[in-house]
């Protein structure tokens, strides 16, 4: 495990970013994807994310593109596979939370919702099937949402949850498929999540310091605390877990 090759997408700041750390050491090899934001305004903090893998003794390649465009999530996979021979693992993270109501939201804001994360991540699972099956390591975690597990009036988010909830269903699928060669599929439903300084979110912090107080453990979550059960999944001692959707929310989900 020490030698592996990993995609992540959405990379370039918060849970990917932070799963790229974690999981950086000589011997690991990762293809960071990110979008950039708009108008490329994120593109600077991707590279220095970049560097900071360099840094930590991982084979680091990048590239930019916006997942909801046909073809751009199997075409990392291919990158993956020209630039490091194969591919062992993917993190599917990159996505984005709308709040708008039913009633207000636009239906093309649903459908881009489905592009950015339920598309992409099939297309990635499609274009990797084989790769994943021929690793001796194969892995897929899937970033999910809280708010696929969580409705209440304050914390209602329809096209998001809706294009989640089907990422965990293909992913479940996915599961079952790859089980026999060993490959393991998982969700993980991070909760309020603070982002990095500057980041746009859908929330107040007013709503963010409610969202703490309803938690058990009192705080929303860093980054970090996402990634840390991101690397367990992809570790061996993970092997019989699979098909499952992990919440790490502080128990928001209980309270």
């Amino acid at each position: 495990m020490d030698s592996r090759i990993l995609l992540v997408t959405g990379a370039s700041s918060g849970i990917g970013a932070a799963i790229c750390r974690r999981l950086a050491k000589p011997g690991v090899s990762i293809l960071m994807h990110a979008r950039g934001g708009q108008d490329g305004s994120k593109q600077a903090l991707f590279a220095e994310v970049a560097e900071d893998v360099r840094n930590k003794g991982a084979i680091v390649e990048t590239h930019l593109s916006d997942l909801s465009e046909k073809g751009a999530a199997s075409l990392l996979v291919k990158k993956a596979c020209e630039c490091f021979g194969g591919l062992d693992q993917i993190v599917s993270n990159a996505g984005f939370a709308e709040r708008s109501l039913l009633g207000v939201v636009d239906r093309n804001i649903l459908d881009q919702s489905y592009q950015t994360m339920t598309g992409a991540f099939f297309d990635l699972a499609t274009a990797a099937m084989g790769p994943l099956r021929q690793s001796h390591c194969g892995r897929v975690v899937a970033i999910s949402s809280f708010v696929t597990h969580f409705f209440q009036a304050d914390a209602l988010f329809p096209t998001t949850a809706a294009a989640k909830s089907a990422m965990e269903a293909l992913a479940k699928c996915l599961a079952v498929q790859l089980g026999p060669d060993g490959v393991t599929v998982n969700c993980v439903a991070p909760g309020y999540t603070r982002k990095d300084e500057g980041s746009h979110r859908a929330i107040s912090q007013s709503t963010l310091n409610l969202a703490a107080e309803k938690a058990a453990t009192k705080r929303i979550a860093e980054p970090d605390d996402i990634a840390a059960l991101v690397e367990f999944l992809l570790s061996p001692d993970a092997r019989q877990i699979t098909g499952q959707t992990i919440r790490v929310d502080g128990g928001l989900h209980i309270t």
